[in-house]
């Protein structure tokens, strides 16, 4: 597959950033993590996004880590 074409490749679901603004392809991501500060760009979260070899789905998993690395999950025992 040319690299183009892989960075076209579609998630299996759309990411929904704050804003309601979505990320539909890798292109997508890539164009959200090139518009971060240049720190951030660089953390190790966002890096294994680059690897284009692999089904969008770990992509996808890689990016929704990347994006919810500081929020802290909280089970609420009343939703169990």
């Amino acid at each position: 597959m040319k690299r183009t074409a892989a960075w076209a490749r579609p998630f299996d679901d759309p990411i929904l950033l704050p804003g309601r603004r979505e990320l539909v392809t890798l292109r997508d991501a890539d164009d959200y993590i090139t518009s971060l500060p240049k720190a951030e760009q660089n953390l190790d979260e966002w890096q294994a996004v680059v690897n284009l070899n692999g089904p969008t789905m770990m992509a996808r998993i890689v990016v929704m880590r990347a994006l919810n690395r500081n929020t802290k999950g909280v089970l609420n025992p009343l939703d169990a």
